[in-house]
């Protein structure tokens, strides 16, 4: 592991922990500057290719489904370890899918059933870019739609 201070590949492990998503947390210490961090470990799996909307693929990517959670919970009360806990939880029905592609809108509608249930501004933000609205009157639909429920 690379310090993120000094460069130094020299480091001890502190502490490891179990998170919940089943990676592992360890706090490591640079041998060179003392600088202490986080590193996460993963096991990798092999994630299915996305079959994006004009029909090319990609590989799945967890940053880019964070970056649009980022943005549609900016200056909402929403923790960043929930965002990473749908990711994971996605993650996981994914794989437990057990198929080579998904098309993205599966992925998009899992995001966007999750953030129905954790804030309603947040899925209306996403809801809003994801299924494009037109004009205003589609915007509304989909507001009264959460009362309904």
């Amino acid at each position: 592991m690379r310090c993120p201070f000094c460069g130094s590949i020299q480091d001890k492990v502190i502490d490891s922990r179990l998170t919940k998503d089943g990676a592992i947390r360890r706090r490591r210490e640079c041998l060179s500057c003392n600088s202490r961090f986080t590193s996460y470990e993963r096991v990798e799996d092999p994630m299915p290719l996305v079959i994006k909307k004009d029909g090319s693929r990609e590989s799945f990517d967890r940053q880019k489904i964070l970056t649009g959670l980022k943005k549609a919970c900016e200056k909402r009360p929403i923790s960043i370890e929930v965002l990473e806990e749908v990711i994971s939880k996605i993650e996981k029905k994914l794989m437990s899918l057990g198929v080579k592609e998904i098309p993205s809108s599966w992925i998009g509608e899992e995001v966007v059933s999750s953030l129905k249930e954790i804030d309603k501004v947040a899925y209306v933000r996403f809801a809003s870019v994801y299924r494009q609205f037109k004009d205003i009157n589609d915007l509304i639909e989909e507001v009264k739609t959460l009362f309904d429920k």
